[in-house]
């Protein structure tokens, strides 16, 4: 398949296959925000509104309407879920709710960051997408909320226990390059400077070049952790962490984060692709031993979008063919597993053979994100190769 026509195919597969399934189904045009329960066509199942998946979905329809087509009527319908998660997202406290119930009404409180990061992003992206200050003042004042709980875990709720292992996590350090790479062109701040830097520094100890792989928990200073936890592997978040690094590179001219996210893309596929059925499995053990998560072999949808989008991004930076082989491996499995032509959107979760699990479209973790997101990416790095002068 030429660059042209992988443009035409991941165009309309977003814009003709997923967007719409979302904007048939996903809208609650009577309370505002979005439904995410949603079952294979598109008959919601639950009614409960889960905050990441309400930013998410807020930050893909600005994203969509600033980047795409601006006559769609995208901005509306990401203005009406920030109405929504604005009203009714947040605890008296401050703190950004993670569940709700249909008419936003509190249901649960995560002990963790990621409602908040992606309250950040969808703040960030309708300020982008709008130009209104009150958004973007939003979104850096929830931003450095967020990096204040990080830094005191204690707030979360999260008691630091005689036994609690010390470490970090690789998810941390990604969401805060996340939320920066979308903020930092609104304006800059010394500051991210400052956060960019020791989320570098907290990612290298994860990666351990020596071994070929990426390690999901590591202790403070980057040493191993005993059991299964320290010995945890996702291939498709390692590769995910790939193309953070490459947009890190290109955004701040950092040359030397390209050969390490080429490396880690590289020992992660080759790990983590399974050999006897394909797809990329959601969770290994480093040594080998039984993986302690039951779903390990299974093969979600967004490993597989997060892998689609990176090797492309590897390709058309490097010119490497062994990318656009994975790239066309990664797409071609999806199509034939995940991919649904009758009603649009692709399934979640598939056993190790690639059969749909249940016929879940989306629900309290698959919203509308990882997929449409993927699909624009691809789509903008085909789309400015198609214009780019022949022979550049």
């Amino acid at each position: 398949m030429t660059p042209s026509e992988m443009l035409a195919v991941y165009r309309a597969e977003l814009l003709e296959n997923v967007v719409p399934f979302w904007q048939r189904h996903g809208i609650d045009s009577e309370y505002g925000g979005y439904f995410t329960c949603l079952d294979r066509r598109g008959e919601v199942y639950s009614t409960d509104k889960y905050m990441w998946l309400q930013g998410r979905a807020v930050w893909m329809f600005a994203r969509l309407h600033r980047t795409v087509d601006a006559s769609r009527g995208w901005l509306d319908l990401a203005a009406q879920g920030a109405d929504f998660i604005r009203r009714h997202g947040r605890e008296p406290g401050g703190r950004v709710a993670f569940a709700l119930t249909r008419d936003g009404r509190p249901m649960h409180v995560q002990r963790k960051i990621y409602s908040e990061v992606f309250y950040v992003m969808a703040m960030a992206e309708m300020a982008a997408a709008t130009g209104q200050e009150a958004y973007l003042d939003e979104a850096r004042a929830t931003f450095w909320q967020t990096w204040e709980l990080w830094n005191h875990p204690e707030r979360l709720g999260r008691p630091i226990l005689s036994g609690t292992p010390r470490g970090t996590t690789l998810a941390d350090p990604m969401v805060f390059l996340g939320m920066i790479e979308d903020l930092a062109p609104l304006g800059d701040d010394s500051r991210y400077g400052e956060v960019i830097e020791r989320m570098l520094a907290i990612i290298a100890r994860h990666i351990r070049p020596d071994r070929r792989l990426v390690l999901e928990n590591v202790g403070l200073d980057g040493e191993a952790l005993d059991g299964p936890a320290g010995r945890l592997l996702s291939p498709g978040h390692a590769i995910e962490l790939a193309w953070f690094l490459i947009h890190l590179a290109r955004r701040t001219g950092r040359d030397d984060l390209i050969a390490t996210a080429i490396d880690v893309m590289d020992f992660s596929f080759d790990r983590g692709w399974d050999p006897q059925y394909g797809g990329l499995f959601y969770f290994l053990d480093a040594e080998g031993r039984p993986p302690t998560h039951l779903e390990w072999s299974m093969k979600l949808w967004w490993p597989m979008t997060e892998a689609l989008y990176a090797t492309l991004l590897a390709w058309t930076l490097t010119g490497d063919q062994r990318h656009l082989r994975r790239h066309d491996l990664v797409r071609q499995w999806s199509w034939d597993h995940l991919r649904d032509a009758e009603h649009g959107e692709w399934y979640g979760y598939l056993d190790r053979r690639g059969e749909p699990t249940n016929e879940l479209k989306g629900g309290p973790w698959k919203g509308f994100f990882h997929l449409p997101r993927a699909l624009l990416y691809c789509v903008d790095l085909l789309a400015a190769r198609d214009a780019a002068p022949s022979g550049t």
